[in-house]
């Protein structure tokens, strides 16, 4: 799994997820690469390459949030794909990682 960062501001990170499906197998990589980074920062998880997603890859996205959140951090997903999007929201995530604030925040944060 291949992540790369891009510092958008002081407050939060852009992370790419190389990766064109995050699923079974793929979780694990995603988790123990980007839990330390949302330990000690805010992260948007860039999905813009992911097209198929399972319940591991959501799962991961669950870890990664919980552990953004204890460490008083955000987390939040951006640019997912429209099947990504539409997982997200069939599971009630699109609420918590998708927010209208989440996505305002993140075009803010690029923009700059």
């Amino acid at each position: 799994m291949n992540t790369e960062m891009g510092k958008t501001n002081d407050a939060m990170v852009m992370a790419a997820v190389n990766m064109t499906e995050l699923v079974r197998g793929q979780d694990r990589a995603l988790v123990e690469t980007m839990t330390p980074v949302v330990e000690h920062r805010s992260v948007a998880l860039d999905l813009a390459n992911v097209e198929r997603i399972d319940a591991a890859g959501i799962a991961a996205l669950i870890s990664l949030y919980g552990a953004a959140r204890d460490s008083g951090h955000g987390f939040a997903v951006a640019n997912p794909t429209a099947h990504v999007k539409e997982i997200l929201s069939l599971v009630g995530l699109d609420r918590i990682l998708l927010s209208p604030h989440a996505c305002e925040r993140m075009t803010e944060l690029t923009a700059a």
